[in-house]
């Protein structure tokens, strides 16, 4: 529990903090959220849920809790966010301002994917290929080892140059974010690796590796930054018979955890259990590591490896792209596309596929599940090999890349052919069409209440969650059902600490089209733009489809379209970029932009004085994930509608509206051009549910 010595002295740095940072103004939800922050890390199994709107100082808040507690309890503060915006202002800025005003001196790590790091032995591999055509496929070296896809750019010659000098002058750590030179697509894979391609410390160059180098210092570290991505993963890998996580972070439970930007994580634990296989791509994959294994077996000069012969394995992968293209005849003779989708899927009703294809999915569980096994092996003997050179070391980087491959394929095999819990959502199984008329048979969860209960909630010594928008209204069911939150938990939804109904106006103009008559809505939000929008001043138009986006502006007139910077026609950082230079020069700039555009930015004052909303934002009713979790509640007599869609579509509302008052001294006004939040029953929620706005709803004459 948190004893009395630890309450005086977040207190204490509380007070410090307030006589240290120039301009400070104490804030009442601030006070709040450090209190729920320190009680429900200060309980072993403690769990809270807080929705801390823009201006509450949320990261001063958990730091101060989370930090003291941590020294109280010696523990580990791990804090995981969404966005590498976030993790840099943490690292950069907010741990170090903390540090600098509690007088600490505390070690900070930032933790990363291994993606995010450089491969020294890829590295060394794709510069020496410079020197050796053979390696870059081009000649008489065995193609299915080479490196290069294709003959490499000029540019990426100088690029690979620039980073190893770079590396062994100790100007760059190897981190890629921060790489001296850009790396183009080609290059990225090229110069960093993954879980199966890494030798761990069994490489010649593991003393000096950028991501053992970064994984040391999380060891050492008493704070800790991470990605969510990156927590999750650890979180589901096993590290004993009977225990989860701990593998690349510190063990769950003896780690007190504080999700940043927490309405990602529900999302972000899905995708962990999402694995496709791409039939075609597949079966043509099996053909080249049919050859790469030959390539090892005469390396290692072995007749048996993983106690098969290489006859016998051969066997083996013929067997298992066989069974392949069984299963999809049998989906092609059992499906028929239409002609007229541009998208087209086949959706498990309830997740449960034809019988057929269910046999087909356990005949290749049992082949992979073995070839998994044999394929280990083969892999081991290579690696282990003392005197294999450059053939050694591309066949283990193929070999461990191959078996992430076979792995992915196992547990969508076993996704296909498992029985779904009683009284559980199944799982989300569904077939698709790639541009090139290739099958893809995809699984996915349709809910991660379960696995993070098991991987979280269970073992964390202590979770808080936090973000500005998690609940609807303060209505935190939604979310709570999401996440699996114990029933115990704290939730809480703090105040803003802005005057927002002075601040803000919330307009809901007299548009008579509804966003279902796509063509007549999509007109009269032109109209709308084109008559009423200020395009002297900093806007920000969200769109929830890419097709009304460019409709709008095609229709829109050619000395507005000049003042408009849509998403996709350059990076988002450049749009955003482009847009602050020209408010500051007295021009106006309006930003179009999807869903991503409406979360995470941060414009105040000038750079935005409209928020236009041309749509409620929900869910797209084709998703499959969502579309079976659907199913599933209407099968046991729920409304998926007014219990999800009608929730997250209030979530999302509120955060793009949030996009507007930054600071205590903006103004300006949302638009939310969809009439349906006033004509339907489920709109006087989400009214509601929105900030206290001033409102303004237009009748329609």
């Amino acid at each position: 529990m948190l004893t009395d010595d630890t309450k005086a002295t977040i207190r204490a740095t509380y007070a410090r903090l307030k006589d240290g940072l120039p301009g400070f103004r104490a804030r009442s939800s601030q006070g709040k959220m450090i209190a729920e922050v320190a009680k429900a890390l200060a309980i072993t199994g403690g769990a809270a849920v807080i929705e801390a709107p823009t201006g509450t100082g949320k990261s001063m808040a958990y730091l101060i809790a989370g930090v003291e507690v941590a020294r109280a309890q010696k523990k580990k503060l791990l804090i995981a966010t969404a966005t590498v915006a976030l993790q840099e202002q943490l690292v950069q800025r907010d741990i170090p301002l903390y540090l600098k005003l509690s007088g600490y001196d505390m070690k900070v790590a930032l933790a990363k994917g291994m993606g995010r790091y450089l491969c020294l032995r890829n590295l060394r591999m794709a510069t020496n290929s410079l020197q050796d055509s053979a390696q870059m496929g081009l000649a008489g070296f065995d193609a299915d080892l080479a490196l290069w896809a294709k003959p490499p750019a000029e540019r990426d010659k100088q690029a690979l140059s620039k980073l190893a000098i770079a590396f062994d002058a100790q100007t760059w750590n190897g981190d890629i974010d921060t790489a001296p030179e850009p790396i183009s697509d080609l290059l990225r894979p090229m110069v960093t690796t993954t879980a199966g391609g890494c030798t761990g410390r069994r490489c010649a160059h593991f003393m000096i590796c950028p991501l053992f180098a970064a994984r040391r210092a999380i060891g050492d570290a008493e704070i800790i930054v991470a990605n969510q991505d990156l927590v999750l993963a650890d979180l589901t890998m096993s590290s004993g018979p009977d225990s989860q996580g701990g593998v690349i972070l510190p063990k769950p439970e003896e780690t007190l955890y504080i999700f940043d930007e927490g309405h990602h994580v529900p999302g972000k634990a899905i995708d962990r259990g999402a694995t496709e296989v791409f039939l075609g791509a597949t079966v043509r994959q099996l053909s080249r590591l049919g050859r790469q294994v030959h390539a090892a077996y005469s390396l290692t000069d072995k007749e048996t490896l993983g106690k098969l012969s290489l006859d016998v394995g051969d066997q083996k992968l013929q067997q298992l792209s066989d069974a392949l293209e069984e299963l999809e005849k049998d989906i092609r003779l059992g499906w028929l596309p239409d002609a007229n989708d541009s998208e087209p899927m086949f959706r498990a009703s309830l997740g449960q596929l034809p019988e057929a294809w269910v046999d087909h999915a356990r005949l290749l569980s049992a082949y992979t599940t073995e070839i998994q096994r044999w394929l280990g092996a083969v892999r081991r003997a290579v690696m282990e090999m003392s005197e294999g050179g450059p053939t050694q070391e591309a066949l283990t980087r193929e070999l461990g890349m191959a078996l992430e491959r076979v792995d992915k394929q196992a547990r969508t095999w076993q996704a296909w052919s498992s029985d779904d819990p009683e009284n559980a959502p199944p799982l989300a199984r569904w077939v698709t069409l790639a541009g090139d008329q290739q099958l893809v048979c995809h699984a996915s969860s349709v809910s991660a209440g379960a696995l993070l209960r098991h991987v979280l909630w269970d073992n964390a010594s202590a979770v808080v969650m936090t973000s500005a928008t998690l609940s609807a209204g303060g209505n935190f069911r939604g979310f709570a059902d999401s996440v699996g939150l114990p029933n115990d938990a704290v939730t809480l939804s703090l105040p803003s600490p802005f005057d927002l109904a002075a601040q803000a106006r919330l307009e809901v103009p007299a548009l008579r089209a509804l966003p279902e008559a796509r063509e007549e809505h999509a007109q009269e939000i032109t109209d709308w733009l084109a008559e009423h929008l200020d395009w002297d001043a900093g806007n920000l138009v969200l769109f929830t489809s890419r097709a009304k986006l460019d409709r709008v502006l095609q229709k829109l007139p050619i000395q507005h379209v000049r003042r408009v910077r849509a998403q996709g026609s350059l990076g988002k950082a450049q749009l955003v970029t482009e847009h602050i230079a020209a408010i500051e020069a007295g021009k106006g700039s309006t930003l179009f932009g999807l869903a991503s555009f409406g979360e995470g930015l941060d414009l105040p004052g000038k750079l935005c004085e409209t928020v236009v909303i041309t749509q409620l934002p929900f869910a797209v009713p084709t998703d499959p994930v969502g579309a079976t979790y659907a199913e599933w509640l209407e099968s046991r007599g729920r409304n998926p509608f007014i219990e999800v869609t009608v929730p997250e579509a209030t979530r999302l509302l509120t955060q793009y509206c949030g996009r507007l008052i930054r600071t205590e001294t903006d103004h300006g006004r949302i638009v939310l051009l969809d009439r349906r939040v006033v004509l339907k029953r489920y709109g006087e929620g989400m009214l509601k549910a929105l900030p206290p706005f001033t409102r303004v709803i237009e009748r329609v004459a």
